[in-house]
């Protein structure tokens, strides 16, 4: 979306609003009104709080001080959990940037822009990533994390400092540490289609993806 409709977000989100509401099934089914109710519950509890992880951040200077940066794929990150897809939407309060994350970690490490991370002590890592927009621009991250959860974060991006779900950077690069690094290399990112044109027959059907597709309305 250019800046000059930045204005009229609002009248946009109105009008998909009126036909999502008119055309289309509710999000929420009523089986899933407890689930919905406990995580809005939830964000108005972590909406009061203040991103303690970014005061430490700026109290002891830690952008500015001298790090070891490593490729995050060759970095041993000890006592980082390992976490389960519903453990991972309870962060993000959504599975919109959880989808967005193999994409991007493919974008990062098989590109030339790679995501350096650093650690600073047993529970806390910083990461250093390049924009996905813009080559010259760099960020910052911090995660704070135990063996079993991660516990806060801070990104020097525009919504890095959020405490209500996290931004594509720590996402990221959570999702990586948590969970993408056990997977198959051929697993991460976007699926390369060229290799099926011989033979259509080779292709594996993900269940659970193909299942979330049929219910798509169009």
């Amino acid at each position: 979306m250019p800046n000059s409709q930045l204005p009229f977000i609002g009248d946009f989100v109105r009008i998909v609003c009126a036909i999502s509401n008119k055309y289309f099934p509710p999000l929420s089914s009523p089986d899933q009104v407890e689930q919905d109710e406990l995580i809005a519950q939830k964000m108005l509890q972590q909406n009061e709080k203040e991103n303690e992880l970014k005061m430490l951040v700026e109290e002891k200077g830690l952008a500015r001080k001298k790090t070891i940066w490593r490729p995050i794929e060759d970095c041993e990150v000890q006592g980082f959990p390992r976490l389960s897809d519903e453990q991972l939407s309870e962060l993000t309060l959504g599975v919109y940037q959880l989808r967005l994350s193999s994409s991007y970690m493919q974008e990062h490490t098989t590109g030339n822009c790679d995501i350096k991370v650093h650690v600073h002590e047993q529970s806390l890592i910083s990461a250093k990533l390049q924009s996905r927009y813009t080559s010259s621009r760099r960020y910052m991250l911090w995660i704070r994390h135990s063996e079993d959860m991660v516990e806060s974060w801070y990104c020097q991006c525009k919504t890095g400092s959020r405490v209500v779900g996290m931004c594509s950077h720590i996402a990221a690069v959570v999702w990586f540490l948590s969970a993408g690094r056990y997977q198959q290399k051929e697993s991460l990112g976007v699926r390369d289609w060229g290799k099926y044109l011989s033979d259509a027959s080779a292709i594996r059907i993900d269940d659970s993806s193909s299942s979330e597709s049929d219910s798509e309305v169009f």
